[in-house]
């Protein structure tokens, strides 16, 4: 009998071990999973540190008997992958302690990883202390929570204030403690342009304390009754009784690495549409690979979580003798920053220039209902596009009507559309959710105008 190991349970993992057990009902099919749980949601972990999820397994999608009992799945959790040995086509297992007596090789016909993203810590001290959180998996989710739930935590720093810092900032704050946010950029969100980050930093001061062009520099034990630790930042005390490390992830692609797989100078694993790496029958998935991107038209690393469904998916598929492709990716994203949504999809102005483009940006401020009608709020749009029309990105923020409406601009960039096919696209209307000329079709008429100025050579 055939068998398929995936290395890592996560969405890319059991998505590629279910997708191999439709295509081949006679593979066998292993998992090795390197924490407690499996198939869980992530993006989810925020809410239930915040206590609007109550338990942790409302955060797993199916029970591991699901997927040994039911899938034909051999889920082996807390089960370490050490190497892999393309040559002989082993993978070498650390159970248990991980220690000499505990390893194992287990052969495989197929591989495919799905390691996933590992936290970056700084290089500074004090970052092993008991009460220092990185917040990657439910396993430290959960003894968060719990820590939490002591009533001994009343202060935290959270260091970095993208995504993830900024979802543990607005966790924490639900629960009830204090936090200071530290921030080594001069601005909060730096996926998103100054014009749209400026309304998430506007958000976040009006619920932490936040230190913007600041450096962690250590993270010592408490020196005084205020907290239990130390955050030494810039030379500066702030006191907490927790500290949360969070900023940014890099790809887990050690082993495919040292196993001679191709890879981006930022170490994602370079795959093929049907997720092959360049060692054979080795499959690769979710945040471990880059992926084309559609605008930039070459591949990068978007580490996000529909594509490692999408990309576990096309692998299993692939790897059971299926076939499947993986088109690509735009970079379509939607973070909650308190009560600001705060979403973008291709890429930002600074991006698009970076990448050589001719880009220019056109905001626009509307509402996201009819103006007479009540519960409307402002909505800030932001069109990235070149000065011929092409459009390049997306970024929208707002109080309500952010969150979804940047799927329309996620899909005029699949489909390849200019700001004049944005501005003519027929959107639904209704006071109560928008008005006459949706905020996403007033952007575009607004950038379709100023070019057509520009090219009559007078004032946008």
């Amino acid at each position: 009998m055939a068998r398929l190991v995936v290395i890592g349970g996560g969405a890319a993992g059991m998505s590629a071990a279910s997708a191999a057990r439709r295509v081949d009902p006679g593979l066998e099919v292993v998992v090795c999973e390197a924490g407690g749980f499996a198939a869980y949601g992530m993006c989810g972990i925020p809410y239930y540190l915040g206590g609007i999820v109550p338990e942790a397994e409302d955060l797993v999608a199916y029970p591991p008997s699901t997927f040994r009992e039911k899938r034909g799945i051999d889920l082996r959790l807390r089960t370490r992958v050490t190497a892999i040995d393309p040559g002989a086509r082993q993978v070498r297992l650390a159970a248990g302690t991980g220690a000499a007596e505990d390893q194992e090789s287990l052969t495989y016909d197929a591989l495919v990883v799905t390691s996933g993203a590992d936290p970056v810590r700084p290089p500074v001290p004090g970052l092993d202390e008991p009460h220092v959180f990185t917040i990657r998996s439910l396993d430290e989710a959960i003894g968060l929570r719990r820590l939490l739930a002591s009533g001994t935590i009343r202060r935290a720093v959270v260091v970095g204030a993208g995504y993830i810092g900024l979802e543990a900032a607005e966790a924490l704050v639900c629960a009830g403690v204090a936090v200071d946010v530290v921030e080594a950029l001069p601005g909060v969100l730096g996926t998103v342009d100054e014009p749209i980050a400026a309304l998430a930093q506007a958000e976040l001061e009006r619920h932490t304390r936040l230190w913007l062009g600041a450096r962690l520099e250590a993270v010592d034990k408490g020196s005084t009754p205020a907290g239990s630790l130390t955050a030494v930042v810039d030379g500066g005390e702030i006191p907490a009784d927790l500290v949360v490390i969070a900023v940014g992830v890099r790809p887990a692609t050690d082993l495919l690495i040292q196993a001679g797989a191709g890879h981006l100078p930022d170490g994602s694993v370079v795959v093929d549409a049907g997720m092959r790496t360049s060692l054979p029958d080795v499959f690769a998935a979710g945040d471990a690979v880059a992926l084309p991107h559609l605008v930039l038209g070459r591949p990068a690393w978007v580490p996000l979580g529909p594509a490692a469904n999408k990309t576990g998916r096309v692998a299993g598929t692939v790897a059971a003798g299926g076939t499947a492709a993986f088109r690509g990716v735009v970079g379509t994203a939607v973070v909650k920053v308190f009560d600001l949504e705060v979403a973008r999809t291709g890429l930002g102005l600074a991006d698009a220039q970076a990448a050589g483009l001719d880009a220019v940006a056109t905001d626009e401020v509307s509402r996201s209902r009819a103006k007479y009608y009540p519960g409307g709020s402002p909505l800030h749009v932001r069109l990235v596009h070149t000065r011929d029309g092409r459009l390049l990105g997306g970024q929208i923020a707002g109080r309500e009507g952010a969150a979804k409406r940047v799927d329309v601009l996620a899909t005029a960039l699949h489909a390849g559309f200019t700001v004049d096919d944005v501005a003519a696209l027929d959107l639904s209307y209704a006071p109560p959710f928008a008005p006459v000329y949706d905020p996403v079709l007033a952007a575009a008429i607004k950038a379709a105008r100023g070019l057509a100025a520009l090219t009559a050579g007078g004032s946008p």
